[in-house]
């Protein structure tokens, strides 16, 4: 950005806003830069966050920009007030306000039909005019004039219109004012693109710090992550093959050569949950089917030892060294956190790993010699757990994390064989998985207390879960809007303290941290 000006690339980028970016990425970036964004407004569909686009509005600089709600990368560049967002194309000012104009007052224009026919673009095809919806006779309608990339609307006098008048001599005439907004997409026209602006595969990746280096960027680009049962989890990418993780063998150092180095790194503090244990961590012969509880699953900072009575005394020096053993390898275990990547890996002990699915297609596979997995030492640290994070807008983690799409490549049933993925609805996806884990429990009874829903609020603490409560039923709060008074602080209006409540479901391997709008906020795999 030179002299507040923000550079144009039509069908690629205004100033560092590329089409394709992530959202995580786009906001964190403008927030950063207080002083020239100082404002930031977000909307998005409290009911359906996911389904449907999200839009991030700059009103001190003219801008809007869209999502999509799927993948949350940029589809859909406008430029709304020429004046405030100081837009230059090739050295030439797309619009010089006249002398003596305050962008911050209002009433800002654009720039006329032959500024951008003769000085910035040139020809092109004719465009698309859209009548006004009024019958009055001084009504305006709007003329698109679309080259590949940009678009903008001209509003015409709709008595001066006529489809056999030629576009320049209409709009280089009085009946057509300045352009009133301007698009920046990805496509050949604005008429062939939009139909599927949202749903086309971007040109750019969704890293800021990729966008225009190609493969020689930085660490490969992660595209979803296909689940697969017991322990086993699929990381597909832009560009090269998949890389696998195989929980309790692969290694800190397999993920630093495969993915980067994390972004940070949280060593674990805080065990209030560990209340809830009956037994210590390393006791695998009685865990629940599963491998692991919920009430496991939930406390991100599982690992803590639980102390004996203070009355008790270890009578056996080898278990008196067993405990010292489990204290010490608690204490080692720690967090990877990939914000950019969009999830956070634990590394510890390695552990039992989850039972197969019953409806799983059992078959040799790439990463497996026997269909076994390897023991690692007692001592070795390893990945044992993968928290996928969906950025969902009105969850109270929102834009820690980039959002990470997944599947369920293990859970198929007789009616449905597609997997579920992170867009579907909690209660599509536990209709499926109650029906296929079904002859995993013992009784009616068990199947019920694995299956419950436990409320959990998060707080703004320093680990990658934060602080978690355990809390007695829902509380009303959520909001459609967002308003930013300062990138830099927090929400000012539109939120709510209570919108961060969530209710969490545990399967074998899994735990699914739910909103009370149905949309899954994380999948934790173990």
């Amino acid at each position: 950005m030179d002299d507040g000006n923000m550079q144009l690339q039509p069908g690629r980028s205004v100033g560092f806003m590329t089409l394709g970016c992530s959202l995580h990425e786009v906001l964190t970036t403008i927030k950063a830069e207080v002083k020239t964004f100082p404002r930031i407004e977000l909307y998005h569909d409290d009911l359906r966050p996911i389904a449907t686009p999200v839009h991030l509005i700059l009103p001190d600089n003219g801008l809007r920009l869209q999502f999509d709600g799927p993948d949350q990368r940029l589809r859909l560049i406008e430029v709304l007030d020429f004046a405030k967002a100081r837009l230059v194309y090739k050295d030439i000012e797309v619009y010089k306000p006249p002398e003596g104009h305050n962008a911050l007052l209002g009433g800002s224009s654009g720039p006329r039909f032959r500024h951008v026919y003769d000085k910035l673009l040139g020809p092109t095809y004719g465009g698309e005019y859209v009548p006004p919806k009024s019958g009055d006779p001084n009504a305006k309608g709007t003329y698109n004039l679309s080259y590949p990339g940009i678009a903008f609307n001209f509003p015409v006098q709709h008595s001066a219109y006529s489809p056999k008048k030629d576009f320049i001599s209409l709009l280089s005439s009085t009946a057509t004012g300045p352009a009133t907004s301007m698009a920046v997409f990805h496509g050949e026209s604005w008429q062939k693109a939009r139909g599927a602006l949202f749903t086309a595969i971007p040109a750019n990746p969704r890293s800021l710090a990729l966008a225009g280096k190609g493969r020689e960027g930085g660490p490969d680009e992660i595209e979803t992550i296909k689940i697969h049962g017991e322990g086993r989890i699929e990381v597909v990418r832009r560009f090269n093959a998949p890389f696998w993780i195989i929980l309790s063998e692969t290694t800190p150092q397999d993920l630093i050569m495969e993915l980067g180095a994390p972004d940070s790194i949280y060593r674990k503090n805080d065990h209030r949950l560990s209340i809830h244990k009956d037994r210590r961590t390393s006791d695998a012969s009685d865990l629940s089917p599963g491998g692991l509880t919920p009430d496991d699953m939930l406390d991100s900072e599982r690992g803590s030892t639980i102390g004996s009575d203070p009355d008790d005394e270890w009578e056996d020096d080898d278990e008196a060294a067993l405990e010292a053993q489990e204290r010490e390898v608690a204490a080692a275990e720690h967090f990877y956190n990939y914000y950019h990547h969009g999830f956070d890996i634990l590394i510890s002990q390695p552990t039992q790993i989850s039972p197969p699915s019953p409806t799983a297609e059992r078959k040799e596979s790439d990463v497996y010699e026997d269909g076994e997995l390897s023991a690692q030492p007692l001592n070795h640290l390893t990945v044992t757990k993968i928290i996928l994070h969906g950025n969902v807008p009105g969850s109270y983690q929102f834009n820690r994390h980039r959002r990470s799409r997944w599947t369920l490549e293990h859970v198929p049933s007789d009616q449905y064989r597609e997997p579920l993925n992170s867009e579907m609805q909690f209660s599509d996806i536990s209709g499926r998985l109650k029906e296929v884990f079904k002859p995993h429990y013992d009784t009616e009874e068990q199947e019920r207390l694995q299956q419950r829903g436990m409320a959990l609020n998060r707080g703004w603490g320093d680990s990658p879960g934060s602080s978690c409560e355990l809390l007695g039923g829902w509380d009303e709060g959520s909001s459609k809007k967002s308003r930013f008074a300062n990138p830099g602080s927090g929400m000012v209006d539109g939120g709510s303290a209570d919108v961060g409540n969530v209710e969490l479901f545990g399967f074998p391997g899994m735990v699914f941290e739910v909103l009370k709008n149905g949309a899954v906020s994380s999948l934790t795999v173990y």
